[in-house]
């Protein structure tokens, strides 16, 4: 039986007891067709599929293998963490230190409270800011998701893109009532809706720079503006960084944000801006289910059991997690920001160098160490700035680029909307791994046609 046959036959195994085959839709290869890769096992830069073949890895489990998969030092760390037990429910020194760690690398995260998706951390955030402002309106900006909590997934990229959906079934018109959706990068069109109907937003929720629409970084100073235009109007500002927390630096995007514009993030907080509440996840957990969010001291402690706005979860701040997510954080320090920079810079380069020679018009776009490729005329020239830019481009042309990588041995993101993820795991021989996979995939994209 061949590689392809046992994928094959796996899969159909998977559809006969799993929706869809998989437990996260983008999983399924929807966009990209074909059956999807089923993983054994993963070390450094690389996974290998059930039948041995191995790749180069540029998903790194959607963000949080910032050292690599399975590094030792965290794999010991989860190790004693699970002899000593799986689940107390009760309190834990582990989770005072890694809420110690988050706070000490995003100061203005006072308080930190810990769960184990980055859903319920957007969901709780929105929580407490209607308990927070006693209103009802979240502000959101189409294309950036923040998980599949029914408020939040009007125009929500990434998946939702992927499988060319508006929204979800089962979403209430009641539900949907309550969020408005700007356009992002637009901050006349948000000024408008404040002028509208200020009185009512709870909270505007933005990620800190967008990757679920492929990789779209605020425009300078738009960040600024909503935290302007929030503080203005009595409205929270919530930033989610679930993907590029603790990824894209050591303070995540706020983080790169305000050093940018001279402020000393480790000490002071961002002099630029700095929002109400933070979600994060990913690179928090290490690898394993957890995130959190976090704020203002006496806006977390309106959460219970301090205040009246409730929020609970058996397995919150699990100690495997948590032990995962310190041994990264406690690993994560200047020189693995560095490596990961400077790989992922080159990649990103050597990506635009092969469509070029390929004649395929195209723009590579960056948020520190994050970077997507968007095909077309169009993003070539003006570049991708919103949803509804991201949406028009060539999307016909990354199937066959990412099955020609696949099947070089280098597995992307199987979505024309997701970020590229690399590691300081990545080292040279996996770097010309990618490098001389690349003109071949490039070929493969200017020889593409729309459907």
């Amino acid at each position: 039986m061949t590689g392809a046959d046992t994928m094959h036959d796996l899969f159909t195994r998977a559809r006969a007891v799993i929706p869809g085959g998989v437990n996260s839709p983008v999983r399924a290869y929807g966009s990209v067709g074909g059956d999807p890769r089923f993983v054994a096992s993963a070390s450094g830069p690389y996974i290998t599929d059930v039948t041995g073949r191995q790749y180069v890895d540029l998903v790194m489990s959607w963000g949080p293998a910032l050292l690599g998969h399975a590094h030792p030092e965290v794999v010991e760390a989860v190790e004693a963490a699970a002899r000593r037990g799986l689940s107390f429910g009760a309190p834990t020194e582990a989770e005072v230190e890694l809420a110690e760690a988050v706070r000490e690398r995003v100061p203005a995260a006072q308080k930190v409270r810990f769960v184990s998706t980055g859903t319920e951390a957007t969901m709780t955030a929105i929580r407490l800011a209607r308990g927070a402002t006693g209103r009802d309106i979240v502000v959101k900006f189409s294309g950036c998701y923040h998980g599949h909590v029914d408020a939040l997934l009007a125009e929500a990229g990434s998946g939702v893109a992927t499988f060319g959906l508006p929204g979800s079934a089962g979403v209430t018109p009641a539900t949907t009532a309550e969020t408005i959706v700007v356009r992002y990068n637009d901050v006349a069109a948000l000024e408008a809706v404040f002028a509208e109907r200020g009185e009512e937003i709870a909270a505007v929720i933005t990620e800190a720079a967008p990757a679920n629409m492929g990789v779209v970084p605020p425009e300078a100073g738009f960040n600024a503006a909503l935290r302007r235009l929030t503080a203005a109007h009595g409205a929270l500002l919530i930033l989610d960084e679930v993907l590029t927390g603790f990824r894209v630096g050591p303070s995540g995007w706020w983080g790169l944000d305000g050093a940018a514009a001279g402020g000393d993030v480790t000490a002071t907080g961002s002099e630029s801006w700095t929002p109400d509440l933070f979600t994060f996840g990913k690179v928090v957990g290490g690898g394993m289910p957890l995130a959190g969010l976090g704020g203002r001291a006496e806006l977390m402690d309106l959460l219970a059991p301090s205040g009246p706005v409730y929020q609970a979860g058996t397995l919150s701040g699990n100690p495997l997690a948590t032990a995962a997510g310190l041994a990264t954080l406690r690993l994560a320090d200047a020189a693995v920001y560095r490596h990961v920079d400077r790989v992922a810079g080159t990649v990103a380069d050597a990506v635009g160098a092969a469509l070029d020679a390929a004649g395929v018009a195209h723009r590579v776009q960056r948020a520190g160490n994050l970077f997507s490729v968007f095909f077309g005329e169009a993003a070539a020239r003006d570049g991708v700035r919103s949803y509804a830019d991201a949406q028009a481009q060539d999307t016909f042309r990354h199937p066959p680029f990412f099955h020609a990588m696949l099947d070089a041995g280098v597995a992307l993101p199987p979505s024309v909307f997701e970020a590229w993820f690399l590691s300081s795991a990545h080292d040279d021989a996996a770097v010309e791994a990618i490098l001389a996979a690349l003109p071949r995939a490039a070929r493969a994209a200017a020889a593409a046609q729309p459907a």
